[in-house]
């Protein structure tokens, strides 16, 4: 991409490639004409599940342990293996949490969402506890592909080269990706903010690594947590993040910035837990928690807002045409 390209200059040569034809929706008796709910139906559906969320993170914050005391006990190969994608695996539904508590959608009480979601959730999944995040991601949502787009490169230029891929791919698993997100905060530190936020950085990761030591080891935490991150979690990031929005563009209209895909159990337990992977509902109304997302796409599929020719029938499928 050139240098000092204005945004729509980027628009037209970046992004796009992946928008298929969208027919007007004039709304129906539950969805206005931008998708979102109407009335009881949207108050229903953003209710926020309390209690299923409180297990569902406790569940989240045990698996890890639980992951190092089976690597430990039951040392062989093919157990850590196993247990270095399985951390990945916990990592990235301990991150959605986090973006369900960055929509504030994690508890209804907003203290006890910040604190759990943000402040511990992002703390040791290699955040700073802080709403950096929240902040970037509702840019993301407001205006996807606009000129204050978190993530415009990650989304553009898709369709991409077999060859383009495997670059990006072994990025990935080799670490350089992670490295390339932690460089910055090293950056900058003569900044009182910057220097605040490398500081708690720093802190979420000494606290998880002093666990590792007191429990089994410091070298478990090279292999079962910063491994995993850096290398696993990468890789499923990209695919999960290339599988919403790749090769799509900004528009008013979310069919035109969000790719819709069919869900399978498959996809979400390695890629898309917690529903995440309905992710067109979750752009037509951000504010419906991730259990009631498959309703609200339920009903975007049968009042017509979601068409055939705007459906992805599996992730496999989508892949093959972001790579050409």
């Amino acid at each position: 991409m050139q240098e000092n390209q204005s945004h729509s200059e980027m628009l037209a040569s970046a992004t796009g490639k992946m928008v298929v034809e969208t027919e007007e929706f004039a709304g129906s008796s539950r969805l206005h004409p931008n998708g979102k709910p109407k009335g009881d139906f949207r108050d229903s559906l953003r209710k926020i599940p309390d209690f299923r969320n409180f297990l569902s993170v406790v569940l989240g914050l045990s698996t890890p342990p639980l992951i190092v005391w089976l690597a430990v006990s039951f040392s062989h190969p093919l157990i850590w293996v196993i247990a270095i994608v399985g951390m990945a695996l916990a990592q990235n539904r301990l991150f959605i949490f986090h973006h369900e508590a960055a929509h504030r959608l994690l508890f209804s009480n907003r203290k006890i969402n910040d604190l759990i979601g943000i402040r511990l959730i992002g703390l040791i999944t290699f955040g700073s506890g802080s709403h950096g995040y929240r902040i970037g991601h509702i840019k993301h949502h407001r205006d996807e592909f606009g000129p204050d787009e978190p993530d415009f490169i990650l989304y553009s230029f898709y369709p991409i080269s077999k060859r383009s891929m495997r670059r990006k791919l072994l990025r990935d698993i080799s670490g350089i990706s992670a490295f390339r997100i932690i460089k910055p905060r090293f950056k900058k530190l003569k900044q009182s903010r910057r220097l605040r936020l490398t500081a708690s950085f720093l802190f979420g990761q000494i606290v998880v690594a002093s666990l590792f030591w007191i429990f089994c080891g410091l070298a478990m935490y090279v292999f079962l947590w910063l491994i995993p991150w850096a290398c696993i979690y990468q890789l499923l990031n990209r695919i999960r993040a290339i599988s919403e929005h790749g090769g799509m563009t900004q528009s008013l209209d979310r069919r035109e910035t969000t790719h819709y895909v069919k869900q399978n159990r498959l996809a979400a337990f390695f890629i898309v837990p917690f529903n995440v992977g309905y992710h067109l509902a979750h752009h037509v109304d951000m504010l419906v928690p991730s259990k009631n997302l498959p309703l609200l796409n339920k009903a975007l599929l049968e009042d017509g807002y979601i068409s055939s020719n705007q459906t992805w029938s599996n992730y496999r499928t989508l892949w093959k045409a972001l790579v050409n």
